[in-house]
Parts: C-alpha cells; sequence; structure tokens
C-alpha cells in the first residue's frame, strides 16, 4: 500500500527532505570554508575588499539558508498552486531579508572604515554627521527592501510610495534651509575640503576651522574672535586651504637707489640667488630680476620657495634671507631707496628781511 501526505508519497518526501539537508549541508559547508579561507587572506592582505566579503559572509544566518535549502527540496514534490505561490513568496521575502542584512553590513563596514581612515583628525561633529550618513542610508536599505518584501506577498505598495513621496517634498519645503546645510555637512565630512585644525582663507576671512557642525563651520580668526558661516554659504565660496600647502611661495620687492652703480646693479641677482639658495629651509630659487624703474628707486623682484608650509617658518626663512640680503648690500657700497622729497627754495628767501616784492633783484629792475 503506498502511503500518500499531500498528495505527494513517502518516497517523494524522502527525496524532497534529502534534498534540502544536502543542499543545507553544502551550502553551510562551503560557508564556513569561505570564512576560514577569507580569514587567512585578510590577515596577510593590505586591501579591504576580503574585509568587506569577509563580514557579508558573516551576516549570512543559518535560518536563510535553511528557508532556501527547503524551498529547494519542495521543489521535489507537487502542491496545489496556492501552496506553491506562497512557498515561492517566503523563500523569497527570506532571501530579500538577507540582502538587506547584507547591505546593512556593507554600510557599517564603511562606516567602520571610514572612522578608522580619520581617526585623529575627525571631529566630534564630524564623527555625528557620519552617523547621520550611516542612519540615512541604512533607513534607506531598509524602506527599500521592506517595500520590496510588501509589494512580494502581493500587498499594492503604489498607494504607500506615493504618500511617501508626498510626505517626503512637504517636509523638504519646509526645511528646506536646515537640509541645504545638512546636506553641505555631509558634503564636507565626505568631500573633506578641510578639516578641524586646518588654516583656511574664505572670502575675506580667514582662520584656523575650530568646528564642523550639521548646519555651520566655525573658525577662529587671527584676532581671536569667532567668526560663523552656514555649511551652504561657505561651500558657495572660494576655499583657500593654507594647510594643504606642501611648499610656500615667498617673493618681495628690493628698491635701490637710483645713483648706484649700474656695474653694482648687476652684481645684485647674483648675490641674492647665492643666499637663497644657501638656506637650508628654501626648495629652489624661481628668480631675481630688475623688474622696472620707478619714480624713486630702482626695484628688483625676487621670488623663490620655502619647503614648509608652516607661516612661522616662512618669516622665519624670510627674515634670515632679507637680513643676509641687507648685509651683503651693505658690503658692496650698495644704498637701499627710501621715498624723499627735495624742496627747492627761492635762494632770496634765505636773505635776512628780504621780501619777494622788495628784492635787489627787484629794485634793481625798478631802478632801470
Amino acid at each position: 500500500m503506498r502511503l500518500v501526505f499531500m498528495g505527494n508519497s513517502i518516497e517523494e518526501w524522502g527525496t524532497a527532505v534529502a534534498v534540502a539537508f544536502a543542499t543545507a549541508v553544502l551550502m553551510y559547508t562551503a560557508r564556513y570554508l569561505l570564512i576560514h579561507r577569507l580569514a587567512q587572506v585578510a590577515e596577510r592582505s593590505e586591501t579591504r575588499v576580503d574585509d568587506w566579503f569577509l563580514r557579508l559572509l558573516r551576516a549570512t544566518y543559518t535560518i536563510f539558508i535553511l528557508i532556501l535549502a527547503l524551498y529547494l527540496g519542495s521543489l521535489m514534490l507537487e502542491f496545489p498552486r496556492k501552496y506553491e505561490l506562497w512557498l515561492w513568496r517566503v523563500a523569497v521575502s527570506a532571501m530579500l531579508i538577507q540582502a538587506a542584512i547584507w547591505a546593512d553590513t556593507a554600510v557599517r563596514a564603511w562606516r567602520s572604515r571610514y572612522r578608522q581612515a580619520a581617526m585623529g583628525t575627525e571631529s566630534v561633529a564630524s564623527a555625528a554627521s557620519t552617523a547621520i550618513i550611516d542612519f540615512l542610508l541604512r533607513l534607506v536599505v531598509w524602506v527599500v527592501f521592506m517595500l520590496m518584501i510588501l509589494d512580494n506577498l502581493g500587498f499594492n505598495i503604489t498607494t504607500l510610495v506615493a504618500s511617501l513621496g508626498i510626505g517626503g517634498i512637504a517636509v523638504a519645503l519646509a526645511v528646506q534651509n536646515i537640509l541645504g546645510d545638512l546636506l553641505a555637512s555631509l558634503s564636507i565630512v565626505l568631500d573633506k575640503p578641510f578639516v578641524v585644525g586646518d588654516f583656511i582663507i574664505v572670502g575675506e576671512h580667514l582662520g584656523t576651522v575650530e568646528y564642523i557642525g550639521l548646519k555651520t563651520t566655525r573658525l577662529r580668526g587671527l584676532g581671536g574672535d569667532q567668526v560663523i558661516f552656514s555649511n551652504g554659504d561657505i561651500l558657495k565660496a572660494r576655499i583657500l586651504n593654507q594647510t594643504r600647502m606642501f611648499t610656500r611661495r615667498a617673493a618681495f620687492i628690493l628698491r635701490v637707489h637710483y645713483a648706484t652703480d649700474p656695474a653694482r646693479l648687476e652684481a645684485i641677482p647674483p648675490m641674492i640667488k647665492a643666499i637663497i639658495e644657501a638656506h637650508e629651509q628654501t626648495a629652489s630659487f624661481e628668480r631675481a630680476h630688475l623688474r622696472d624703474l620707478a619714480e624713486w628707486s630702482l626695484n628688483f623682484e625676487v621670488v623663490y620657495w620655502i619647503k614648509s608650509p608652516d607661516y612661522f617658518i616662512f618669516m622665519d626663512t624670510q627674515q634670515s634671507i632679507l637680513l643676509a640680503v641687507l648685509r651683503g648690500l651693505k658690503e658692496r657700497g650698495i644704498e637701499v631707496a627710501y621715498p624723499a622729497r627735495m624742496i627747492v627754495r627761492d635762494p632770496f628767501d634765505c636773505i635776512e628781511g628780504a621780501s619777494p616784492l622788495h628784492s635787489p633783484a627787484s629794485n634793481k629792475r625798478e631802478g632801470t
């Protein structure tokens, strides 16, 4: 006598159980071996791709392996159309949940990696911005996958999606300025045009970045005052990041007296070049030329590069070079020019009691 259960014989049920068991064992073994192998590779490798795959494999739960194995085993059986549809929906829903867990794990792995890369330079506000990015990405992941699961289960999600869209537009319009600054904050955190501690110039304002918040960025000016920008405004402006310089360009104008002999003038550029190239903090000498014949001086323009972008090193180097140039000019008998005004007076003004109207010359003219 042939035993039948739910339209399938005992032999068919045995085959289905065997297929499900073999599939589960095969997938679980493959997962275990891959995790073990990737863990060994990740220890030796400097790349992060293997670490990400390792975390994804570890986030693959056994319950979903069992559900998939049972579904594959059920394909060996014959069920009514309604039951087959629900088995398919349950299997797909389980896979969608597992895919959502993988996506959530990937986002959390990105955040962990980002925090490690930014350690030591990331401010509390930047950490908060990163946490917000992490929350928003994970929220989007779960909302999208939940909508897919509801649609897979047969629910009509068109109205729900339309409601979410209208609600999102209404909220965005109500808080568009705040959202603009928030998105600008996220852009600053991700793109990093500057970080806390950088010395930047924004328009007419300059100072050290003291705080990067969700809505504002604050600079500490040279005078000690705090300059506050909204994140949206600061990204619209041109930002000069002085901290990111590798070398610093230095230039000055040397004004020499017009009475200097041309032969001595020709010796000035080689002298300056030798002084600059001999200094330990200079990266390279660019040029030194007699630039123009000014109103009261002969102007030499000097340009060179300093190895360090540090402003104090720049000032110390500039001072040392200028003092050496002054000593060199003194040794060669060359005078530095300075503004002077010559006043020419009437020589008869020096005669005591003389008047322009009654000078000897005018008396003489009057007597002739």
